[in-house]
């Protein structure tokens, strides 16, 4: 699948914007596994999908099965380490994180390397010999991504019968000739912006505005602006709340959803600014 004009257009300009913070959000040297769940995590790559950064506990407990996150880049970025506070937050949790590109590579992604990776992932699972065989629960299945890299989930939750869950980050399309793309999502959406000076903000807010009747649906926004707390340790705000939003919809976490649902959510009245539909 390639993206469309409109989106090669945003996927242009978040490039621009993403070269002018690679000083100030460029990714760590790799440390010791690292996030602030249960399961401290690491990344790795595998030659069955060379193009891919793999993130996951670095010890998998048994009887543990993890859920699979694929993962665009903002700017369409191919480095998969470009994102790794937030990827090894979600991954210390107990999810199987894919995110498009290599450690520390460049060059451009799509939407099908989304698709490559949760390929990957079911075959792993079934796979004689692979490290992950029967580890990993095929049923349960986001994609996420930032600014370009939300085009691209956008665009395979929107095919894709498999994806159970979508997290849109800083993100929202440009063209109206794109929006019938939200008449086909089924999976439950989270949003996660920056704000009203993220410049991915009036998009993302009529995304929310044209979303099909009746499809569970979150938005939260936090006035960081586009880049998020990416850089911040463990991904910041935007890493505490996306792994509970992972930890809901893929695990069935109580607690997690306690942040997200009802009039008095975890995170109403707080620095967040919430909209809900259907989470009731």
């Amino acid at each position: 699948m390639k993206l469309p004009r409109s989106l090669r257009r945003l996927a242009r300009v978040t490039a621009a914007l993403g070269t002018a913070a690679v000083l100030l959000h460029a990714p760590a040297a790799r440390a010791a596994p690292g996030g602030s769940g249960p399961y401290p995590a690491d990344y790795e790559t595998s030659p069955r999908l060379r193009d891919h950064t793999i993130y996951r506990p670095d010890t998998i407990p048994a009887g543990l099965r993890l859920p699979i996150v694929a993962w665009g880049n903002g700017a369409c970025r191919a480095d998969g380490t470009w994102f790794q506070n937030i990827l090894r937050e979600f991954a210390s949790h107990g999810f199987l994180v894919i995110a498009n590109g290599r450690p520390g590579g460049s060059g451009q992604t799509d939407s099908d390397m989304l698709v490559e990776a949760i390929d990957w992932a079911i075959a792993e699972n079934g796979r004689v010999g692979s490290g992950y065989r029967g580890r990993i629960d095929t049923t349960r299945i986001a994609v996420m991504g930032q600014s370009c890299g939300g085009i691209e989930a956008y665009e395979v939750s929107s095919t894709d019968r498999r994806v159970t869950t979508t997290g849109i980050f800083n993100s929202g399309l440009m063209s109206p000739l794109d929006k019938p793309m939200l008449s086909r999502l089924r999976a439950p959406i989270g949003y996660f912006v920056g704000g009203p000076s993220d410049i991915a903000h009036p998009n993302a807010m009529d995304d929310w505005r044209r979303l099909p009747a009746g499809l569970p649906a979150f938005m939260g926004n936090l006035d960081v602006g586009h880049f998020g707390t990416y850089d911040q340790p463990d991904g910041g705000e935007f890493g505490r709340v996306g792994s509970a939003w992972l930890r809901w919809r893929l695990k069935g976490d109580t607690a997690a959803r306690s942040l997200f649902v009802g009039p008095d959510c975890g995170l109403c009245g707080t620095d967040w600014d919430v909209m809900q539909k259907n989470l009731s």
